[in-house]
């Protein structure tokens, strides 16, 4: 075989693979190899055993580091909410993307279309940006669980408070005296503030997850303490 047929069988498999106007840098890129030395490659009349092994295990190194690098991408870091009554009214949504004019904001809608588009990592922060929560979803899209989990009705959170009457009733300052400061359930929607999400590759998103939940277990309010690794023989999902 000489190079050019070589470059040729690699340009029909990355077509294969769905690339569609599949270019010289394309091929490169892939190969781990500059456009000089793709040059090369095809004014060479044998490619031997050893120089398509060679080229075989640059084009895994590149692979590699093209996957580390796209591994977690932040799609948007402590973003303030601000809780909208979704189109039909059956929930609150963390925000909205109808402007003042009744158009769409334009950087609204391109975060919720972000959203849609992938899975990952999420977190919720209160107001001084303290993480408050992590979740994660591999099947539903980052907006649609982000938005269940913001309205899910939890008991999970629980801070110092004292429960004041709700009634139609007269102020008393010997009642106030009375009243306790005790842990009481809150819901997430009441202490979240800020949202952080992640496009995380799916064979990463649990294990990540894991992390985020046992590293700072003293500070997240989820309850149950994600494991790393497989369980029962299948990974976690």
């Amino acid at each position: 075989m000489n190079g050019v047929k070589f470059i040729e069988a690699v340009k029909r498999k990355l077509t294969d693979e769905g690339g569609k106007n599949v270019t010289d840098r394309r091929i490169a890129e892939r190969l781990g190899i500059t456009m000089q030395a793709l040059q090369n490659w095809r004014r060479r009349e044998t490619v031997t055993v050893r120089q398509m092994v060679g080229v075989l295990f640059r084009s895994q190194t590149k692979a590699i580091e093209q996957a580390e690098r796209q591994a977690i991408r932040p799609i948007v870091e402590f973003f303030r909410l601000t809780p909208t009554e979704s189109r039909g009214g059956a929930r609150t949504e963390i925000f909205g993307v109808r402007g003042d004019s009744g158009e769409d904001h334009l950087y609204l809608r391109g975060l919720k279309d972000e959203l849609v588009a992938y899975h990952g990592i999420y977190i919720f922060h209160d107001s001084r940006g303290r993480a408050l929560y992590a979740g994660k979803t591999h099947r539903q899209n980052l907006w649609r669980e982000i938005n269940n989990a913001y309205n899910r009705d939890r008991s999970v959170q629980k801070i110092r408070r004292v429960n004041h009457p709700e009634r139609r009733q007269k102020f008393r300052t010997s009642d106030e005296k009375r009243r306790q400061i005790r842990l009481r359930t809150v819901p997430l929607h009441d202490l979240a503030a800020y949202l952080s999400a992640y496009h995380v590759a799916d064979g990463l998103i649990g294990e990540l997850e894991s992390l985020l939940i046992r590293g700072f277990a003293n500070d997240l309010l989820n309850v149950k303490m994600e494991n790393f690794g497989w369980e029962n023989g299948n990974p976690k999902r």
